[in-house]
């Protein structure tokens, strides 16, 4: 396979020019007028970010690029299916007043926003793609009603991805509350009683009442569990484990067979902003420090290309002192193993090659 294109630019302006319309200049430099956008419903999905959070994408990217499909011809909303776990993003009302608090409005953003997976989660498409992991994807309804598919991705670190790009971005976020819960399952998790101090946080945390307390010790239903992973993450003493030993290759290469799914049998085009690059994923209602100095802008056609880039792009930089990743012992080339030594960001990648979703060979070419 020849190498993928994947463009980059600094978040260097130069007089006349601003931030924003940089962004499309270095999409029309990677080809992204190449589509044809005449009166087509164009789906551009994104993370609005839990409120709280402010490491996610300022709403002024999203409206430059709504901007500019409009005037391409096309019909864009900006998009992101419900969750699974705790927060104010797991049904579409309480999720839209959550775009609308951190500046997604149709005034702020010049169009629509569509909870893609209707009011609960319930509403989606089947997409039969035969994978490894994978038989039938179910992804929100409307994002497979759109013509054009465009993400527009927050690059960040994750606890159980290692990295929250381009993939996490379509594949986890475009699945419904069924498709989070089959690429989840391999994360359900278990207690090491032993070490249950009773502290109850996994207890709140818990969006399923999956978790009760038994002789003051933690114990999880597992058919209840849907293996979202929050209790895993927010266990203060690191007592609650996936059962499976494989859970974190599984999920990313779920992910990426989801992603495949998306993606299949239509133009799309992929952008990823490395910004604010916090060491966990936009969810949560807080966000740490930076974990390296904020790198550049992003765009291709190949979304395997365009995380491969970005996460060796992060891998370079230098990590901030007063950051997680600043006080991790070890990096050894890998920041994203170094902040979360179980996850297997590369297994993703690799499995994204192998089912030809794209490549992690690519050539780099700056946008001045």
């Amino acid at each position: 396979m020849a190498k993928s294109k994947v463009f980059f630019t600094s978040f260097r302006t130069q007089d006349g020019e601003n931030l924003m319309e940089k962004l499309c200049r270095l999409c029309k430099e990677a080809g992204m007028e190449s589509i044809d956008f005449k009166e087509k419903f164009t789906a551009i999905k994104m993370h609005f970010g839990e409120p709280g959070n402010l490491a996610f994408l300022r709403p002024n990217y999203a409206k430059a690029i709504v901007d500019y499909v409009a005037r391409l011809g096309g019909k864009p909303f900006l998009t992101d299916c419900n969750t699974l776990y705790t927060g104010a993003r797991r049904n579409a009302l309480d999720h839209l007043t959550a775009a609308y608090e951190n500046g997604f409005s149709p005034f702020s953003a010049g169009c629509h926003v569509i909870i893609g997976d209707g009011l609960k989660g319930t509403d989606q498409a089947d997409v039969r793609i035969h994978g490894e992991f994978v038989r039938v994807a179910r992804i929100g309804r409307a994002v497979m009603d759109a013509d054009v598919f465009i993400s527009l991705t927050h690059f960040k670190g994750h606890e159980a991805t290692g990295f929250g790009g381009t993939l996490k971005n379509i594949g986890m976020g475009c699945g419904s509350y069924e498709g989070k819960k089959e690429m989840h399952s391999a994360e359900k998790p278990a207690v090491d009683r032993e070490g249950c101090v009773g502290c109850e946080t996994c207890l709140t945390a818990c969006a399923h009442d999956a978790i009760a307390m038994s002789e003051g010790k933690a114990f999880v239903d597992t058919a209840k569990c849907t293996g979202c992973g929050r209790c895993i993450t927010l266990c203060p003493h690191s007592v609650i484990q996936p059962m499976d030993e494989r859970s974190a290759e599984i999920i990313v290469k779920k992910i990426a067979e989801y992603t495949w799914a998306v993606v299949k049998d239509r133009p799309c085009f992929h952008i990823s902003l490395i910004m604010d690059v916090s060491p966990y994923c936009d969810c949560y209602s807080t966000n740490d420090a930076p974990i390296v100095p904020d790198v550049g802008m992003l765009a291709s056609f190949d979304p395997v290309a365009l995380d491969q880039a970005c996460a060796e792009l992060v891998n370079q930089q230098t990590p901030n002192p007063d950051s997680l990743l600043g006080e991790a012992k070890a990096h050894h080339g890998d920041h994203f193993h170094a902040l979360f030594a179980d996850t297997d960001w590369q297994a993703g990648l690799q499995h994204a090659e192998k089912i030809g979703l794209g490549t992690r060979d690519y050539e780099l070419i700056t946008v001045q």
